[in-house]
């Protein structure tokens, strides 16, 4: 069997953030943990150099600088502002995101959160 395209999940788990982020008033101008989760797909085919594939190392810089731009109301959109931003590289066909909020049910709940998945067209 020889398949024609490879295709290879690149995935960051548990990558930690600090973020303005929440509508409630105590969450207003304050930093508060987010526990971030990125699968892309990539085709991938005969990759043997860092050139030929997605580094991960820009999907912990695109999080940071999604959270350096400020606040953010709603997990949702972190969530979608990070898979966009994956997307940007057009080999990424999609895109799954997963963002917990580890305080938003402290201490009743490990974390609550939200799972978004792009997909290219």
């Amino acid at each position: 069997m020889n398949p024609r395209t490879a295709m290879t999940k690149v995935f960051v788990t548990g990558l930690k953030v600090q973020a303005e982020i929440g509508v409630y008033r105590h969450e207003i101008g304050r930093v508060q943990p987010l526990v971030v989760d990125v699968e892309l797909d990539v085709p991938s085919a005969g990759s043997e150099r860092l050139s030929e594939t997605l580094n991960y190392e820009t999907i912990l810089d695109a999080a940071r600088g999604i959270a350096a731009q400020g606040h953010i109301e709603l997990v949702e959109t972190f969530a979608e502002r990070l898979a966009r931003a994956c997307l940007a590289d057009a080999r990424v066909t999609r895109a799954r995101v997963r963002v917990e909020k580890p305080l938003a049910l402290a201490p009743d709940a490990v974390a609550a959160g939200v799972e978004i998945t792009l997909v290219r067209d």
